[in-house]
């Protein structure tokens, strides 16, 4: 098997360098995206994928925004049933399917999920929320999801719910219910997967670059790395830049909700095989949620609350949603969890369109669904919508900037499309690699393994307790397109999420940075 990376997927700084002098004030392309995150990059792979000329641009890097901050999970859309958006829930299990079976199997598995019968929920809460719970296998049904993929929901007894959640507290556990749904191993990687699928596709994938002032007919933009300032010019322009996107095209109003998630250790909260959905009380829709990660840490969240104010470009975790997420914590587990126990926390905007006319919605009841808009200048804008629906909102973009601007290209390609690293089950169970390095790269984990083997120093781990290799560290500078500490920390590893263990890893990313760097050029 080669041990080379998928043919024209690589992303580097000599690329960067190399594209972006021939792209500024260079030749007129056929679409010019703006924004990195999954819908940006993923309208790049779209556009690409049917024969369009693309560039790309971000501010920042590859997922710097909301798609990096989500709770890493392919919904089926059952809270959009609850909420009578039909529609929208069925795209969600159409899209989940999409991403399980035919893109990106090796990113994304079935993670099970426990609701404990605790003395909090009703008789009719649980009824409800079964009968839920079957309506989402019937989703799963109609979207032709196989039951091999996603089995079907069950209930469980006390016994079987402490043997799946042994953190529980058991006075009062009168069983749970057993549900499934789409996990990605990391949403990053996801886009970091899209972005490099599109480059093997000849799109030009450049991060650091801002766009300054955009146009029907392409954008002033300025290299962030040098500050020098140019033009790209394009047929048509996607403004996919999120939570952003009103800041670059007049008309459009994104009413940002923050969803915010604690980080806790494995160890204090003991094994967890599934992961957990504790109803929030008061509630009838809403969950907290548990979250496993495999690598020492546990994901507890989200909130869902109007963000006011100032976009930041790295929001933070208030207080607030914090002591609102332990105190649901507190109310099902045996083991007490004190604000000392959150090693971290992190948060991040979901770019809803703002349709109301008053101010009064909370932004929970905000509709998820997307919305591709078109400027009196001729600008596609791209927003609402959802991580797990991410290809669909691309392709409906790139639909209406190939309708409006007349662009000679067939139908979107990607709901068919693997992306770099995707294979079946099967080759996958089969690959000469751990685990964890398949799951996270699919059929390029064995030439990451390789580079671990070649040096000694390489094969060895960044951080006592985390999996990340020295060896994955270089392979996102030679190959997905890191171009600094943070990039790699935050992004194409999930080390820095923790501050403590991102101090410890800082100084020997730093040298291997500064390595890899220096042989590229």
């Amino acid at each position: 098997m080669s041990i080379a990376p998928e043919p024209g997927s690589t992303l580097s700084a000599a690329r960067r360098s190399r594209e972006l002098t021939e792209t500024v004030g260079g030749p007129v392309v056929d679409v010019l995206v703006v924004g990195l995150g999954a819908t940006g990059a993923g309208a790049a792979l779209d556009a690409a994928a049917r024969g369009l000329s693309v560039v790309a641009v971000d501010a920042h890097d590859l997922a710097f925004g909301t798609s990096r901050w989500s709770s890493k999970l392919i919904h089926g859309g059952l809270r959009y049933l609850a909420s009578g958006q039909l529609d929208v829930a069925h795209e969600s299990a159409v899209e989940r399917g999409v991403l399980m079976e035919r893109t990106a199997p090796h990113l994304v598995r079935a993670q099970p999920f426990v609701l404990p019968l605790t003395p909090l929920v009703s008789r009719g809460q649980a009824a409800l929320t079964w009968a839920g719970f079957k309506a989402g296998d019937t989703l799963r049904l109609t979207a032709r999801t196989a039951r091999a993929t996603l089995p079907a929901p069950r209930r469980l007894s006390a016994v079987e719910t402490r043997h799946l959640a042994p953190a529980l507290r058991t006075d009062g556990l009168r069983g749970g219910l057993l549900s499934w749904d789409g996990r990605l191993v990391d949403d990053a990687r996801l886009v970091t997967a899209v972005a490099r699928t599109a480059a093997a596709h000849g799109a030009q994938i450049l991060t650091r670059v801002r766009a300054l002032e955009l146009t029907g007919s392409g954008a002033r933009v300025r290299d962030e790395l040098t500050g020098e300032e140019g033009e790209i010019r394009a047929r048509a322009v996607v403004n996919a830049s999120g939570v952003w996107a009103g800041g670059l095209v007049d008309g459009i109003r994104i009413r940002p909700s923050r969803g915010t998630h604690l980080i806790l250790r494995a160890e204090h909260l003991g094994p967890l095989p599934a992961a957990l959905h504790i109803p929030v009380p008061g509630e009838t829709n809403r969950f907290v949620l548990v979250l496993p990660q495999g690598d020492g840490r546990v994901y507890v969240g989200l909130t869902d609350e109007p963000a006011e104010g100032q976009i930041p470009d790295v929001p933070e975790a208030p207080e607030t949603d914090i002591g609102f997420l332990l105190d649901v914590l507190g109310s099902v587990l045996d083991v007490p969890v004190r604000r000392e126990d959150v090693i971290g926390a992190f948060a991040g905007l979901r770019p809803l369109l703002d349709t109301s006319t008053g101010d009064t919605t909370r932004t929970a009841d905000i509709s998820r669904r997307h919305a591709v808009l078109t400027s009196s200048e001729g600008v596609i804008t791209v927003v609402g919508g959802k991580l797990t629906t991410y290809r669909r909102m691309a392709e409906d973009a790139v639909d209406a900037a190939v309708e409006a601007r007349n662009l000679t290209a067939g139908p979107s390609r990607t709901a068919s499309l693997p992306l770099v690293g995707a294979a079946s089950p099967r080759t996958l169970e089969a690959l000469p690699a751990p685990r964890h390095l398949v799951r996270r790269y699919g059929t390029e984990a064995p030439a990451v393994q390789a580079l671990g083997a070649a040096d000694p120093r390489l094969g060895e781990r960044v951080l006592p307790g985390h999996p990340v290799t020295a060896a994955e560290l270089l392979w996102a500078v030679r190959h997905e397109g890191a171009l600094d500490e943070a990039d790699v920390l935050d992004r194409r590893t999930r080390i820095g999420v923790v501050p403590e263990d991102r101090a410890a890893a800082l100084d020997a990313v730093r040298e291997l940075l500064g390595e890899a760097l220096a042989l590229q050029g």
